[in-house]
């Protein structure tokens, strides 16, 4: 029986007019104890511990909601279910004040009842089962569908289905099962590798039709918000979709969100994927364009200094006049106050777009690597999910996005690129002259020690890139490898395995949310 060995005490003055729900909960293999007043009840409570108490609201003496205050003060994590005569608000407000896990009105059935006490007591296990369940049903068709996969749509679907078990069965306590999600996922991984590699050199070139790509998520997405109340551009820098999908809860009492998916470029790092976002073209245009803002070095901040100037200019170029801007580029949330004392003012304009970058996810997913204290608590996808969502319900970003939803303005909230958790080094042969990021590198004479692990061209055309020097390769780590130097072999391992990395070709960088956030009615 469901309910076996679970103690429950139900307090109430009129407890012998309650014997057919006792009897029942019984029945079901619940251990009932009943009490008539709150003075014995409290000290039954202070003997034994009880799994659930069923506290009435009105009895003579001390009332329920006086027990209630005692035993949160004595102990916080009792499990209370009010019962009560009174249907007024007053009261049902202070008993959640006061944290009951349910709320019950008299009369009730020995079915409302049992209702809630299942519910409590048993939902996570039920949660759990459920879950499992569900999965091993599901499991031979995600299969095939593995199989199956051979176009955007379908590799999209899946890589989504998949992050979505990992949080449902990691949220259940379900973790027996994720070994087969990472393992859909590792075979995923490879199969979305073989078929970018194919396919992506086509998409710049726009030889065939793609996914909805960086440099097409204003033309597509924003525009179409534009008009004279103020619309934001909100960009979570280097946000995964299980990221996405553990703080969008956190939003939903704000706005309705209508959510979609959308391809980063390549690289997936932050000075080619962002700026393609802010300009609507790929590094070579940006390059052609505006020579002054662009090199070939390595400085990311350097070549993400323009962000500002390559929106105002796209949207220039697609609508035909100046759209005002206001950009804010958040590192940290003690800055919260000047943040949104600036944005007061910026909203003052017709029709402004505010764009807004914050880093502190591709900060956090960087010093990882570098902290022993970040990467212990944030060691695998579940943490990092856990770290975000804790960041994001206290952040700059969630209150301003709140004073937005309260004004009725528009919200395209995305990222630039995620990232992914590497655990196998390849090794690369290079030159000083290389790049020296880990999921991808530019060089003269660049050499993989294994071709099957990365993407490899000589063709700068291939990722939209200006031209190079002579004999520039240019090398894209796949699947979850990252590049490790012959000469420091057990450094890099040591170092950089099991780390949250970006720049290269998987399904976890390449695969970002795009969501439109419309203000709920107040």
């Amino acid at each position: 029986m469901i309910g076996a060995s679970k103690r429950i005490l139900w307090v109430d003055d009129e407890i012998d007019l309650l014997r057919p729900h006792l009897l029942f909960l019984q029945q079901r293999g619940y251990h009932v104890d009943a009490i008539s007043n709150g003075d014995d009840a409290l000290a039954l409570l202070r003997e034994k511990p009880y799994d659930l108490v069923l506290l009435d609201e009105q009895m003579p003496g001390i009332s329920g909601l006086e027990v209630l205050g005692v035993l949160r003060r004595e102990d916080p994590h009792a499990r209370v279910v009010m019962v009560t005569k009174s249907e007024e608000d007053g009261t049902m407000t202070e008993a959640i004040g006061r944290r009951v896990d349910g709320y019950l009105v008299k009369p009730t059935s020995p079915r409302q009842v049992l209702s809630v006490v299942t519910r409590i007591l048993e939902g996570p296990a039920m949660q759990q089962q459920r879950a499992a369940q569900d999965f091993a049903g599901r499991y031979p068709t995600l299969l095939l569908l593995r199989q199956e996969a051979r176009s955007a749509g379908e590799f999209t679907s899946l890589y989504e289905e998949l992050v979505d078990w990992h949080v449902r069965l990691e949220a259940s306590g379900e973790k027996g099962l994720l070994d087969s999600v990472a393992s859909l996922m590792t075979e995923l991984r490879r199969d979305f590798g073989g078929w970018m590699r194919q396919h992506y050199p086509r998409w710049v070139r726009e030889l065939e039709e793609g996914p909805l790509l960086s440099v097409n998520v204003v033309r597509e997405r924003l525009l179409p918000l534009l008009g004279e109340d103020p619309v934001f551009f909100v960009v979570l820098d280097c946000m995964r979709l299980d990221q996405w999908r553990v703080i969008s809860p956190l939003l939903a009492p704000h706005f309705e969100i209508e959510e979609s998916l959308y391809f980063s470029i390549l690289p997936t790092a932050t000075p080619y994927a962002r700026n393609a976002l802010f300009s609507g073209q790929y590094p070579g245009q940006i390059a052609r364009d505006y020579p002054r803002w662009w090199n070939l070095s390595d400085d990311e901040g350097s070549l993400n200094a323009f962000e500002d100037d390559l929106l105002r200019r796209q949207l220039r170029r697609l609508t035909g006049r100046d759209v005002p801007v206001h950009y804010e580029k958040v590192f940290s949330d003690r800055d919260e106050e000047q943040v949104r004392t600036r944005l007061r003012s910026g909203l003052k304009k017709a029709g402004v777009v505010v764009a807004m970058v914050f880093n502190f996810v591709d900060l956090m997913t960087h010093g990882r690597s570098e902290s022993p204290i970040l990467m212990e608590v944030g060691k695998d996808e579940a943490a990092l999910r856990d770290l975000t969502r804790s960041w994001f319900e206290r952040s700059t970003l969630l209150s301003v996005l709140k004073e937005a939803a309260a004004q009725g303005h528009h919200v395209l909230f995305t990222t630039d690129h995620g990232s992914i958790l590497c655990q196998r080094p390849t090794t690369v042969f290079a030159r000083k002259d290389a790049t020296q990021n880990l999921r991808y590198k530019f060089g003269g004479n660049l050499r993989a020690g294994e071709p099957t692990s990365v993407f490899t061209t000589n063709d700068q055309k291939d990722l939209g890139f200006p031209a190079g020097k002579l004999g520039t390769t240019y090398l894209l780590a796949m699947e979850d490898f990252f590049f490790v130097y012959p000469t420091k072999l057990r450094e890099y391992q040591a170092r950089y395995r099991n780390s949250f990395l970006h720049g290269g070709i998987s399904p976890e960088e390449v695969v970002v949310p795009l969501a439109h956030l419309k203000p709920r009615p107040r």
